[in-house]
């Protein structure tokens, strides 16, 4: 019969002490990267492994972190996903994954159950600007929060996301240079602050190009309202320059609705997206998108959340991290003029 394999046998593979064996595998602060990979290399290669009850009764803690998001099929999300974990695992955690499928009531019954499993901490997409906040206030004060890629009406949490402001700066400075003189939109409605900054940056910086808004339809961030927003930019009238999609799935429904109804992308109109997933390359034609820094928002907010886990205090925390544009085939043009 095998013999079970101890932390002290990882200890002395590794060539360090016990003690300096269990922060390494723990993901403890003073362990420098070198000894961590060292000493789990060792433990992997003996087979070696964690208790998790024994851990969580001598540390008081799991070693388990929450996540909930509104739809984890969306592929910004799973995008979001893989990088959240591949963070959390570097700082010794694992992951717990929840899907509110956008439903605050839902939400509500997934914090809550994260909660009666002890989580050390979580990370939460907010189905509400408004509505999610009561849930996320009664979290257990020993259990931090970070709210991530949407914030909440009032600072309730530490926020990781993007910046939804200069990312339509950076759409409407590549429109003007492709002369862009009127634009549509297709986005969401005012439950999410992403959805609110991005439809209210599509409004100032319209304003101050001086470019004519024309039709504009707000939904929820799905291929379907993309498809919706289509059909009603189409009745109202003569197509605009361009039409300001509020997500990559808006983008993509808007795509196949106006190739339905005999138009082309981008010879007879422009189209954008916005948050530069995988869905934005595989799209027909290519998308012209905001790429949120995805490995960055992910990077920071599990900072964020282990530093709160290890008793870091202080104000509130907001971070709004800088986007690129890419642009794509969606706004192609061959000498000023539609491709």
């Amino acid at each position: 019969m095998k013999s079970t394999v101890t932390l002290s046998d990882v200890a002395a593979g590794a060539g360090v002490s016990i003690a300096t064996a269990s922060r390494a595998l723990a993901g403890k602060p003073r362990v420098s990267r070198e000894m961590v990979d060292r000493v789990r290399a060792v433990a992997a290669e003996l087979g070696y492994r964690v208790d998790p009850i024994a851990r969580a009764l001598r540390d008081g803690s799991t070693r388990l972190v929450g996540m909930i998001v509104p739809v984890i099929s969306i592929p910004f999300y799973a995008q979001l996903i893989d990088a959240v974990e591949e963070e959390l695992t570097r700082a010794g955690f694992e992951l717990l994954l929840a899907d509110s499928h956008g439903f605050v009531d839902e939400e509500v019954r997934r914090l809550r159950v994260l909660g009666d499993r002890r989580v050390d901490g979580i990370l939460i997409v907010a189905s509400d600007r408004t509505a999610s906040m009561p849930s996320i206030v009664n979290v257990p004060d020993d259990i931090p929060v970070v709210t991530v890629d949407r914030a909440t009406d009032r600072p309730i949490a530490d926020f990781v996301g993007v910046d939804n402001e200069l990312g339509m700066q950076l759409l409407f400075e590549h429109l003007v240079e492709q002369g862009v003189t009127s634009v549509g939109y297709a986005g969401t409605d005012d439950a999410t602050t992403s959805g609110v900054e991005r439809w209210q940056g599509f409004h100032r910086l319209a304003r101050r190009h001086d470019i004519e808004i024309g039709a504009t339809y707000r939904g929820e961030f799905s291929v379907e309202n993309g498809t919706a927003a289509a059909d009603h930019i189409l009745a109202a009238g003569p197509l605009p320059d361009a039409i300001v999609a509020g997500s990559d799935q808006i983008a993509v429904g808007v795509i196949a609705r106006l190739r339905e109804q005999g138009h082309d992308v981008p010879r007879d109109v422009l189209v954008t997206g916005f948050d530069g997933g995988d869905l934005s390359r595989i799209s027909w034609p290519t998308l012209t998108t905001v790429v949120q820094p995805l490995p960055s928002i992910a990077a920071d907010a599990v900072t964020l959340l282990v530093d709160r886990i290890r008793g870091g205090s202080g104000a509130l925390r907001r971070n709004c991290l800088a986007p690129e544009l890419r642009v794509g085939g969606s706004t192609a043009r061959v000498q000023g003029q539609p491709a």
